[in-house]
C-alpha cells in the first residue's frame, strides 16, 4: 500500500507517513510527525509538531492534535502528544502535547474519544478508554484502562481516575475515582460498583465480591479510609484487584469521592 494524500492537503517533507495512511481534503500535518501503518486522517484535521499516531487509528473531520498546551508556564520546550495503535478520534476533538513536566500527553491503544471532548497537556489515558461527547479533562489528569466518561464531564487537573469505572454524565469530577466503581450525582459519589463492566469483561464472581467487600469497609462501616485500608489488610484476602483498589487510594492525592450525603428533613 502507498500513502495518499489528497491533493488540497498540505503535509510537510519531514514528516513521517507510512504505508496506508491517507490524508484528507485541506487537513495540515507538520514537521516532526508520525502516523502508523493504515490510520485515517479526514478532511480538516491539523496534526501539529510532536504527535506520534499509531497503527490503524482514524482522526475525523475537524480534529486538532498535538497543539501546544494551554499553559502559561509552556516555554516552547519539545514535546509530545502520543496515540496508541487503534484508536478513534471524533469530530473536533483537541488533545494537547506535553510540557517539560511530563514532556508528553498520552493517549492508549483502542479508544474512543468522542465529539468535542479535550485532553490536555500532560495527561494519560489508558487503553480502552471512552471519553463521550465534550469531556473537558484538565491538565495531568490520569485514566487507567477500561474506563467510560459520560458526556459533558468536566475533569479538574491532577484528578486520578482508576480502571473500570464508569462515570455518569454531566457530573463534575475534582476528586479522584477508585477502581471498578460506579459514580455519580452532585457532589459526585460513589454509587457502587461497575458490575455490568466488570461482568462484561470476564471478572469472576469471586474477583466481583472480593472487590465488593473491600468497598464495604471503606464506604460502609463507618471507618475513616485509612482504618478501612488497614482492615483491609488484617482480613481480606489480597487478590489483585483489591491490592490495586488499596494502592491507587495509598496514592491518591486529592483525596477519593465519598458517599452521597444524605437530606436532612427541613
Amino acid at each position: 500500500m502507498s500513502v495518499n494524500v489528497d491533493r488540497a492537503a498540505r503535509v510537510s517533507p519531514k514528516a513521517d507517513l507510512r504505508d496506508g495512511v491517507s490524508v484528507g481534503p485541506f487537513s495540515i500535518v507538520e514537521d516532526n510527525v508520525v502516523i502508523g501503518e493504515g490510520t485515517q486522517i479526514d478532511s480538516c484535521v491539523l496534526i501539529a509538531s510532536g504527535a506520534r499516531i499509531g497503527k490503524g487509528c482514524r482522526v475525523h473531520h475537524g480534529s486538532v492534535v498535538s497543539t501546544i498546551p494551554q499553559d502559561l508556564k509552556f516555554a516552547g520546550e519539545e514535546t509530545s502528544l502520543e496515540i496508541g495503535d487503534g484508536t478513534i478520534v471524533r469530530e473536533f476533538a483537541t488533545l494537547n502535547r506535553g510540557t517539560k513536566d511530563r514532556g508528553k500527553t498520552i493517549i492508549g491503544s483502542n479508544c474512543l474519544l468522542m465529539a468535542y471532548a479535550h485532553v490536555a497537556h500532560d495527561c494519560f489515558v489508558g487503553n480502552n478508554v471512552i471519553l463521550a461527547n465534550a469531556v473537558n479533562m484538565g491538565g495531568h489528569v490520569t485514566i487507567d484502562e477500561y474506563t467510560i466518561v459520560g458526556g459533558m464531564v468536566p475533569i479538574h487537573q491532577f484528578v486520578q481516575i482508576g480502571c473500570h469505572v464508569m462515570v455518569g454524565g454531566g457530573f463534575r469530577v475534582v476528586k479522584d475515582v477508585p477502581p471498578y466503581v460506579l459514580v455519580g450525582q452532585t457532589p459526585l459519589s460513589f454509587e457502587g460498583l461497575n458490575i455490568v463492566g466488570l461482568k462484561r469483561r470476564g471478572f469472576s464472581r469471586e474477583a466481583i465480591a472480593g472487590i465488593e467487600t473491600a468497598y464495604h469497609y471503606i464506604y460502609n462501616s463507618n471507618l475513616n479510609v485509612s482504618q478501612a485500608l488497614e482492615r483491609i489488610q488484617k482480613e481480606m484476602v489480597i487478590t489483585d484487584e483489591v491490592k490495586r483498589i488499596i494502592e491507587f487510594i495509598k496514592g491518591s492525592k486529592r483525596g477519593i469521592v465519598g458517599l452521597k450525603r444524605k437530606q436532612v428533613p427541613s
